[in-house]
């Protein structure tokens, strides 16, 4: 078995292709007034995609598993989610900022501050 040393030049490949889906994402979620990141078969990301369609959403989704860059992407959402208690998807992004998975989306829906986000957001006009 042959082990091989990451070298310093190597580290710098990976946070360069890091820094360069930090701002993909970036990018993405600024210019969208909301973005969901899913997985094809997730059923949680479909539950979201569902109330957000319900609500009169178009959102943009990008679905990690037929997306190119779709393991770093998972991976930087897994750092947004924190704690580890949360899964890392649906990772829905309203206005810009990162809004919370299927417990935060859910939450809001059902405490009455989701609709007034989206409208803030630009993505209701109703």
């Amino acid at each position: 078995m042959q082990v091989v040393k990451e070298s310093s030049s190597m580290r710098m490949v990976g946070e360069s292709r890091m820094e360069s889906i930090y701002e993909r994402v970036r990018l993405l979620v600024s210019g969208n007034a909301v973005v969901v990141f899913t997985m094809s078969g997730c059923c949680m990301c479909h539950v979201v995609k569902q109330l957000l369609f319900g609500l009169g959403v178009g959102p943009t989704i990008v679905e990690l598993d037929r997306d190119v860059a779709g393991k770093e992407i998972h991976a930087l959402l897994f750092q947004l989610a924190g704690d580890g208690q949360q899964q890392p998807v649906p990772a829905v992004f309203v206005g810009g900022k990162f809004l919370g998975g299927i417990e935060t989306v859910m939450a809001c829906h059902i405490n009455g501050t989701l609709v007034p986000l989206l409208k803030q957001a630009g993505a209701l006009w109703l």
